[in-house]
């Protein structure tokens, strides 16, 4: 009989995602090479099409000095908050699709890149694997992610309950610079 009434039921529109069974998962966003802003913009729309997910918010760029390897440019970054279907890892992969269709190279650790994406918040979970740790392992330490997390997520918090915003505050924005939105 249910299922009846669930086969009569009409199909929504294709224009229109539904998204049943979700999580939230915070994304940063992160470039210092050919064009950054243009990256990370380019980025923030290939993150609403990933199947199953919607782009709900972005948050403004910031300009960031780099960490790591010396003699980088400085980095364009920012967050953005989904609402997906997927699995972390079904996610992480999309995530790693995007950064290659940026050419991504992976050469050294926290060296210059076209396309970051960090997995940083995923629902309430803690993840602990090879491939993934969710929360990202330095949130808390980076004021990049943390400006505009806060920006997006005020009312975000870690698994353990700490909220973002606590973190933002406990941090300081040197090296950190608010670029207009539509920059």
């Amino acid at each position: 009989m249910i299922n009846d009434r669930l086969s009569s039921m009409s199909a929504p529109p294709e224009s229109k995602k539904i998204i049943a069974l979700s999580s939230h998962a915070y994304i940063g966003l992160g470039s210092n090479l050919d064009n950054p802003i243009q990256h990370v913009r380019a980025a923030f729309k290939e993150l609403d099409e990933i199947a199953d997910t919607q782009l709900l918010e972005q948050s403004p760029l910031y300009r960031s000095a780099p960490v790591g390897p010396a003699g980088q440019p400085d980095y364009i970054n920012a967050c953005a908050l989904l609402q997906t279907t997927l699995a972390p890892l079904q996610l992480l992969d999309a995530l790693q699709a995007i950064e290659n269709s940026h050419q991504r190279v992976r050469k050294e650790r926290w060296g210059a890149r076209t396309l970051d994406l960090d997995l940083l918040l995923f629902g309430q979970q803690t993840i602990d694997t090879q491939r993934l740790q969710v929360p990202h392992p330095y949130l808390a330490e980076r004021n990049f992610v943390l400006y505009p997390l806060v920006d997006i997520g005020i009312k975000a918090h870690l698994p353990s309950g700490e909220p973002i915003a606590k973190l933002k505050q406990a941090s300081n924005n040197a090296g950190l610079e608010r670029l207009e939105k539509n920059s």
